[in-house]
């Protein structure tokens, strides 16, 4: 059968297709389970020290750098918007335009992109590093579940950080918005804010949240998954894996972070 497969390209086309295939599944099995285990151990006692160290690490240093992505985007979505909008003469509805925008997508998105880029990748090095060089085997030694003290804080302090860092994407993105439309463009304050307190209702704030949560899951997990499992990776092994699996880590997280935002819209709308 291996030489028939190996002799037709039309069979080793599908053999490629299945096997890769398999391998999808088997990970994305592999990735319910550890966040399941980790997600269960969260409610543990002991755990308040290390969730509020990881909240502190993953939420209030990321702070910057997301409120700084939120301005310029609420501002270059301003001045876009801006100019489109006056083609139709509807430049008084910016301010419910760029509101919408920011809470119901760009906000969850761009924020957990942002946490990805600077935190998620930290946390597969780190938990990288421990694996190769035995600490996590250590753990096991000592008694201590690794996942109980590695993974589960960092899961809780995600889907902790992830809506806070979200709320503030979206008050400074509108923010933004703002100083691009009534300071530099002259739209009229009084009808910016009047048109997001009219048409912004609580469920496009909640809709925000609710993918900021899917978000904080899926990054959280897929980061530590990497990181936990970087001695497996079979084309490299020691410092090489842990960037390996750092990589895979960034790129499979931005991935699962478009590929849910559609799903879960699809859902809420």
């Amino acid at each position: 059968m291996k030489s028939t497969i190996n002799k037709s390209p039309f069979l080793s086309f599908f053999h490629f297709i299945g096997k890769r295939t398999l391998y999808i599944i088997n990970n994305l099995g592999a990735i319910a389970i550890f966040f399941t285990l980790a997600f269960l151990k969260i409610f543990r006692p002991r755990q308040l020290r290390e969730i509020t160290q990881q909240v502190f690490y993953i939420g209030a240093r990321s702070s910057n750098i997301v409120m700084l992505v939120g301005l310029f985007t609420g501002m270059v979505l301003g001045l876009q918007l801006y100019y489109t909008l006056t083609k139709f003469g509807s430049g008084g509805v910016l301010g419910s335009v760029v509101a919408l925008t920011l809470i119901r997508e760009l906000g969850p998105v761009l924020t957990a992109i942002m946490i990805t880029a600077r935190a998620g990748s930290a946390m597969t090095a780190e938990i990288g590093i421990l694996r190769i060089s035995e600490q996590i085997d250590a753990l096991y030694t000592m008694r201590i579940d690794p996942l109980r003290y590695l993974i589960s804080p960092r899961i809780a302090a995600a889907i902790i950080s992830f809506p806070l860092l979200t709320a503030f994407f979206d008050l400074v993105g509108i923010l933004g918005g703002y100083v691009t439309g009534v300071l530099l463009l002259g739209v009229d304050k009084g009808a910016y804010f009047y048109r997001i307190h009219s048409y912004v209702e609580m469920a496009d704030i909640s809709s925000g949240f609710i993918k900021s949560l899917v978000f904080a899951g899926l990054v959280s997990t897929i980061c530590c998954y990497q990181g936990y499992f970087a001695h497996l990776l079979t084309d490299s092994h020691g410092a090489k894996s842990v960037s390996l699996a750092t990589t895979a880590a960034v790129v499979f997280s931005c991935v699962m972070i478009l590929v849910s935002d559609y799903v879960v819209t699809s859902f809420l709308m």
